[in-house]
């Protein structure tokens, strides 16, 4: 269970790709309940949908368990972030799982340290639900133990996936673009005021100042919610920074969203990958979690994600609006290639564990625990 594509939101595409991986690895069938947003009953699927949730309709979430529990499928696990659900905190979500006769795994994409009592109280009663939790972090872990009192033992850190991809130098895939001379600077992801992109701009006008080769490319249309709720206000913002410091030719704004190929494309052509988010207790990130695996030498800010995945010289970390740190690290490793390819090449080390692969292996581990291997095929409906 989970947003699924064409729907365009990190656990969408997420959520793909554990279907894809999990298929690849074991050769089983899938099918997906997805999650829709307000306003996308007109949404086409492809045919692993099964069924689906309508966020603001209670009632789909009876149907959907329902339609789970007349599957053959044997387990179900469920891509959770909180957001994706009716109700507050995310709750309508526990009429689904009290409905479900099925087995169910639980992968919490956010784990806050600080939560208010209702939100302790939906986490805690979505684990004793759950047959077992996952995490994609260490730090997730931790602070479901600590803070939540969940038994360390019924928690699993399946990492967030990476394309298994080779580590290969950036100047050969700046050739393709035709910036080979260029040192190119990068961030994807749906677009926020909570992604930092403007302490990021504006250290772009020190780093111009001594090497006026770069380019900072900021990959990725703004978030479907941002777009419905404020416009495109925030990227005309960051226009308009960006004109004003007249740094036109070295900072640019690639609205789309990007394909799987295309960004594979621009992550190959980046020299120095940043993450500048404002948000202390993100526990994970794709985006990061996608440079680490392509081997790029990442700068950040210091959230939960960050501090554990770039721990040990795999990256480096700036405090939060701290233009001139990101300047002053970024210039750092534009003037020393070999610190900038060590650091990429630790970093990629590090993600060898994250590959999809290695990550369906993990989740298919976990499921043969969890439901007992039978003569017949098992049949796993990541919900």
């Amino acid at each position: 269970m989970g947003s699924f594509p064409p729907r365009e939101c990190g656990i969408a595409t997420f959520t793909k790709d554990v279907v894809d991986s999990f298929e690849d690895a074991f050769g089983l069938r899938s099918q997906v309940i997805a999650i829709d947003e307000p306003g996308a009953e007109q949404r086409t699927y492809d045919a692993r949908v099964l069924t689906r949730i309508s966020q603001d309709d209670r009632a789909s979430y009876i149907h959907a368990a329902a339609a789970a529990n007349a599957h053959p499928a044997q387990l179900v696990n469920v891509q959770h972030e909180y957001g994706l659900f009716g109700g507050p905190d995310g709750a309508w979500f526990l009429d689904f799982l009290e409905e479900l006769e099925k087995p169910v795994v639980v992968s919490l994409h956010t784990v806050l340290p600080e939560p208010s009592d209702s939100h302790r109280a939906i986490a805690r009663r979505i684990c004793e639900r759950a047959d077992s939790i996952v995490v994609l972090s260490k730090t997730g872990k931790k602070i479901l133990t600590d803070v939540y009192g969940v038994d360390a033992e019924r928690i699993h850190v399946i990492h967030h996936g990476v394309p298994d991809v080779p580590c290969l130098p950036a100047e050969t895939a700046k050739i393709k673009f035709g910036i080979s001379d260029r040192m190119l600077i990068s961030t994807f992801g749906l677009i926020s005021r909570g992604k930092g992109l403007e302490y990021a701009i504006e250290a772009m006008r020190t780093v111009v100042a001594r090497h006026p080769e770069a380019l900072y490319l900021i990959l990725g249309q703004t978030h479907p919610g941002v777009r419905r709720h404020e416009g495109e206000s925030y990227r005309q913002s960051l226009h308009e920074m960006i004109a004003s410091y007249g740094l036109e030719r070295n900072v640019q704004l690639v609205d789309k969203y990007l394909d799987f190929d295309e960004l594979l494309k621009y992550l190959g052509s980046t020299d120095i990958y940043l993450t500048p988010y404002l948000n202390p207790v993100q526990i994970v990130s794709g985006t990061l979690a996608y440079a680490v695996g392509c081997g790029k030498a990442i700068v950040s800010t210091p959230y939960l994600y960050a501090k554990e995945v770039l721990a040990h010289g795999r990256g480096f970390l700036v405090d939060f609006r701290d233009a001139d740190g990101l300047a002053k690290q970024i210039l750092a490793l534009l003037d020393d290639p070999w610190l900038r390819h060590a650091t990429g090449r630790r970093a990629y080390r590090y993600g060898r564990q994250m590959t999809w692969p290695h990550v369906a292996s993990e989740y298919g581990r976990l499921f043969g625990e969890i439901v007992p291997q039978r003569a017949e095929p098992m049949l796993v409906l990541p919900a």
